[in-house]
């Protein structure tokens, strides 16, 4: 197995005992500034194996295996912060064509008997005009909440 070995620089170990003597971080970013601080194998650190670690901490090897290779291949808040998640394709229902019409729609005048546009008001008439099966209003909302019109 691949051996990750971490040596701290002295800016780089004092930002973390300030992370860690703080505690006013996130549980994941204490925890990898917690891992990365013992698994150190430098003058100041402790160099504690992995399996010293993982009981200290309750943590799997993984996690432990996981920091370490972060913190070389991507640097020090890499390993500490969790990546953004990408945007999912798959649960977006409503793309750019549809926004159009949507918008197109908000912006028309509201249908006889009402006096403006609401979200139910536009899931349903998507529905009626066949552009979907069916669809919720609180998706609607979303998709115009991602655009930067102003109906009124």
């Amino acid at each position: 197995m691949k051996q990750y070995r971490i040596e701290l620089t002295k800016e780089q170990r004092d930002f973390l005992e300030e992370v860690v003597s703080k505690g006013k971080n996130a549980a994941r970013k204490l925890q990898h500034a917690h891992i990365l601080l013992k698994a150190d194998t430098g003058v100041h650190g402790p160099s504690w194996s992995d399996q010293q670690i993982q009981e200290a901490y309750g943590v799997g090897k993984s996690t432990v295996l996981r920091t370490r290779k972060r913190f070389l291949e991507y640097g020090l808040e890499d390993a500490l912060n969790r990546r953004p998640q990408p945007e999912r394709p798959e649960k977006r229902k409503i793309y750019g064509e549809q926004e159009a019409h949507i918008i197109a729609m908000m912006c028309s005048p509201a249908p006889e008997g009402f006096q403006r546009w609401s979200m139910r008001l536009v899931a349903g008439r998507l529905v009626q005009i066949g552009e979907y099966t069916q669809i919720d209003h609180t998706t609607v909302w979303r998709a115009l909440k991602k655009t930067k019109s102003n109906p009124g």
